[in-house]
């Protein structure tokens, strides 16, 4: 993509007109996703740098060149919090929950700006056994402006998926809080429940803002849950949290640069990431050609008139508009799609065992019943959306890898993952961009296992522990189409080891 930092973009619908399920939606009704939002995201601001003819001069990267003096003024405390106030966010139990659920819920708002009135919203799953010695672990989605509780939490790695009936849940066997105690944030203000009470922020933000509020949500969640100050604490997420996961721990790690004890955080583990613009349009058109969706003559013709830099002349945006994918889904290339029935049901159009491509109406549903939402104690006359739509992203840095260079170099344990059939942020894009970070290789690429004795994927290790892995099979939103494996490298992240080298007996 072509590099520009102050910008406009409106969210546009890129796959098929998708219809609803037969409750809340009307007939036609089309829910935007994390992906849509994204690649939405990614042409308009292709779009309006070549109306720009070239990037646009601002400080927007020099924020993250230096965290330590852009962040040196945040708070680095907060009053503690209200009594009661941890037992108010208590869910007895989520409306249509299976029987026997054996782990804490909560969920509430925080208040991260009082002068403006911004608030997020999150929901807490502690893990069933053990979870005073298990870690904290944060979860963010990306969009930009998407929400952690409808793909992360009901449709990934969260311990229910959403049935089609749109009111019950049932368990997800592979749920990431069987391993650690794990926070779904709806960032920023304005995505989900979360809101502000200046209605203009509701519909703008950008990359700093929503790393300072994820940073004072941090502050003030942790006098509410008091009993998780100093557990082992890391950051993950998937798709733009390739911006927002290393900015915020950019914050956390700049502020213990400055002698601030703040947050025990370790690690960062980022899937499918958006890492960088120029890199990321290279990586997803050979990716394309590699899997065969492109000929060698349409390729040849981008090579030929591309230069993948901030400007493209009139030649390459021919030769890129010449290639026809068809009636796939791009987040999975190889993935059934969502169908909707003239009778308005809603059924998949092949089958792959454990994934519904249909599941974000479910959700969409789910969210919006009035016992749900009672239940999770989100504030009346609140409309859930996937996706918010934001009209303005103030600013987004052309590459992230700078800062994950710094992050590396505080000693962060830093993992990064790609399912390998996504092609929106391709596992092709992800190499290229980890080439520019000039590390060198301490474990070579090897194949990883799972329990079940099937290939995981493949893992390499670098200097500095940095971690790329892919996870086979997967797409996109790796935890939706790989439950078991995504759930294997996560915990041997958590350990801080590679994923089994070998075939267990």
């Amino acid at each position: 993509m072509r590099k520009h930092n102050s910008y406009y973009f409106a969210v546009a619908l890129v796959i098929l007109q998708l219809g609803s399920s037969s409750s809340s939606l009307t007939h036609g009704t089309v829910l935007q996703q994390e992906e849509d939002v994204l690649r939405s995201f990614l042409k308009s601001r292709a779009q309006i740098t070549q109306a720009a003819n070239g990037p646009v001069d601002d400080d927007d990267d020099d924020t993250w060149a230096d965290p330590e003096s852009s962040f040196s003024n945040l708070p680095t405390s907060c009053p503690p919090s209200a009594p009661g106030a941890r037992e108010a966010d208590r869910i007895a139990a989520m409306p249509g929950q299976p029987p026997r659920v054996n782990f804490g819920q909560y969920s509430g708002y925080v208040t991260v700006n009082e002068q403006h009135g911004r608030a997020l919203f999150y929901y807490f799953v502690e893990a069933p056994y053990q979870a005073s010695s298990k870690p904290l672990v944060l979860w963010l989605n990306g969009g930009p402006g998407c929400s952690s509780l409808g793909a992360g939490a009901m449709a990934e790695l969260g311990p229910f998926r959403v049935n089609p009936d749109g009111k019950t849940l049932s368990r997800n066997r592979h749920a990431w809080n069987n391993v650690a105690n794990v926070i779904f944030l709806e960032s920023p203000a304005g995505v989900g429940f979360s809101y502000s009470n200046t209605t203009s922020e509701n519909r703008a933000s950008g990359d700093k803002r929503t790393a300072v509020d994820a940073y004072i949500f941090l502050l003030n969640w942790l006098e509410r849950f008091p009993e998780y100050k100093g557990r082992d604490f890391f950051i993950a997420g998937e798709s733009y949290s390739g911006h927002y996961v290393p900015q915020l721990a950019a914050v956390i790690v700049a502020l213990r640069k400055l002698g601030v004890a703040g947050m025990n955080l370790k690690g960062i583990f980022v899937g499918n990431p958006l890492l960088d613009f120029s890199k990321n349009d290279k990586g997803s058109l050979e990716f394309l050609w590699n899997h065969g969706v492109m000929s060698d003559e349409a390729w040849g013709l981008i090579i030929e008139h591309c230069s993948f830099g901030p400007v493209e002349g009139k030649e390459c945006t021919i030769a890129e508009d010449s290639v026809s994918i068809g009636n796939i889904d791009q987040y999975n290339i190889y993935a059934p799609v969502c169908i909707h029935g003239k009778d308005g049901s809603l059924h998949s159009s092949s089958y792959l065992p454990g994934y519904d491509p249909c599941i974000r109406f479910y959700i969409h549903d789910y969210y919006n019943r009035p016992e749900v939402q009672t239940a999770m104690h989100v504030r009346t006359r609140t409309d859930w959306l996937q996706c918010a739509p934001f009209k303005r992203w103030t600013d987004s840095p052309a590459s992230m890898m700078p800062t994950i260079n710094w992050l590396v170099d505080a000693g962060l344990n830093v993992w990064i993952y790609s399912g390998d059939m996504d092609d929106v942020c391709p596992i092709t894009a992800t190499r290229y961009s980890i080439k520019d970070l000039n590390l060198t290789v301490t474990k070579p690429w090897r194949p990883w296992y799972t329990p079940q004795r099937e290939v995981g994927g493949y893992v390499q290790q670098y200097e500095g522990g940095f971690t790329f892995a892919s996870v086979r099979g997967a797409g996109h939103l790796v935890p939706s189409f790989q439950p078991k494996r995504a759930l294997v490298l996560f915990y041997s992240f958590l350990k801080g080891v590679l994923p089994p080298a070998t075939v267990s007996v």
